[in-house]
């Protein structure tokens, strides 16, 4: 599915607009070296791609150091209730469909208060694209433990180490009927503009979870994943129709074919997924990625495959991408087919229906 066909509703912009276009004249303010730096300039030069009309595009979020996103984005946004943005964005998204509706907010905002909103929005599939930064911590409350923060975790709120297992937010998604389902690196700015692109194409609710560094409360969570010495082993790079390899390349004079020398395929004794060395299993053993398939099954087994606390193994690109029925489409539809065979209603009988009565 391209981008003309899922904002087909939404106008165009007359001119050509650039990075500078989707600037606003707001100072942006956050801690120096903040991962939400990077991930805004490739928000913002990624835009123009689109060719929407700035005020046909709006970012709605919720409480936290991410939520700030709104006034540095040179469109029309929100900066809404903790935890409430899914709601708040359902509800422009239903009755506006001529928008493009973005959601951001953090693992604080989206997973711990937020989390009814979120779940019901992804699985009601509502025409959005929910940004959420994760940096496994509170950052604007000053370095409290988060619903992704690691057992153990020493903060201010756990001095003696976090007791609470972490969300999974892209199990979560999944389990939720998420219909789009990523995960991409604030530093990695190409791919998370590729990652963009195919939320921004997907009709209904797409979820992109970004790893977000917090170097003031959490510096380096993700330096596992950054660093080169250790990503090549630990990233798994998702590419639909591709075989799942990644690690260090499997030469010709080994007897490989230059891809890399892991690779995830399925346990035939227990039906998980693990990883194994190409050179021992075979590479026709390796599983190719579907994105599309119709059972999340394999999409859930990759987002376990990650050890929460060291990182290693962990997937990152489009994990699930399925095309159902979207809620705002639906609706427009049974209020069409409500005129047909009703006319127009009144809302103020239907306020006061027939249970009602007047006093005195």
């Amino acid at each position: 599915m391209g981008l003309s066909e899922a904002l087909a509703l939404v106008p165009k912009a007359e001119a050509q607009q650039s990075m500078k276009d989707f600037k606003s004249d707001q100072e942006v303010r956050w801690c120096p070296g903040c991962g939400d730096y990077a991930v805004l300039a490739a928000v913002q030069s990624f835009m123009p791609e689109l060719g929407l009309a700035r005020e046909n595009v709006v970012f709605v979020s919720g409480i936290g150091c991410s939520s700030r996103f709104p006034y540095y984005m040179n469109t029309y946004g929100m900066h809404s209730i903790h935890g409430r943005a899914p709601a708040i964005a359902t509800g422009l998204a239903a009755s506006r469909r001529d928008l493009s509706v973005w959601v951001v907010t953090g693992d604080g905002d989206a997973l711990s208060i937020g989390g009814n909103h979120l779940i019901h929005a992804l699985r009601r599939n509502v025409n959005l694209k929910i940004l959420l930064f994760n940096n496994r911590i509170y950052g604007l409350t000053k370095g409290q433990y988060s619903p992704t923060s690691e057992i153990g975790k020493i903060t201010k709120s756990t001095p003696m180490g976090s007791l609470d297992a972490p969300f999974n937010p892209i199990s979560l998604a999944l389990g939720a009927e998420a219909s789009f389902v990523a995960r991409t690196i604030d530093s990695d700015r190409k791919h998370l503009q590729g990652v963009l692109r195919a939320a921004a194409a997907h009709q209904g609710t797409a979820l992109v979870e970004i790893y977000q560094n917090c170097n003031i409360f959490n510096d380096g969570a993700f330096d596992t994943l950054k660093d080169r010495d250790t990503a090549l082993e630990a990233l798994i790079r998702l590419e639909h129709g591709q075989p799942i390899r990644f690690g260090a390349p499997f030469g010709e004079e080994q007897g490989g074919d230059g891809l890399g020398g892991k690779g995830v395929v399925r346990d035939p004794a227990t039906g998980d997924l693990a990883v194994v060395d190409v050179a021992t299993e075979g590479a026709e053993r390796v599983l190719v990625h579907d994105a599309h398939a119709a059972s999340p099954t394999n999409a859930f087994a990759l987002s376990r495959l990650a050890d929460a606390d060291t990182l290693h193994h962990t997937p990152i690109g489009v994990l699930r991408d399925i095309s159902r029925p979207v809620y705002d489409t639906d609706m427009a539809e049974q209020l069409e087919q409500a005129v047909v065979r009703q006319g127009k209603g009144d809302l103020a009988s239907l306020l006061a229906g027939s249970d009602t009565w007047t006093v005195g």
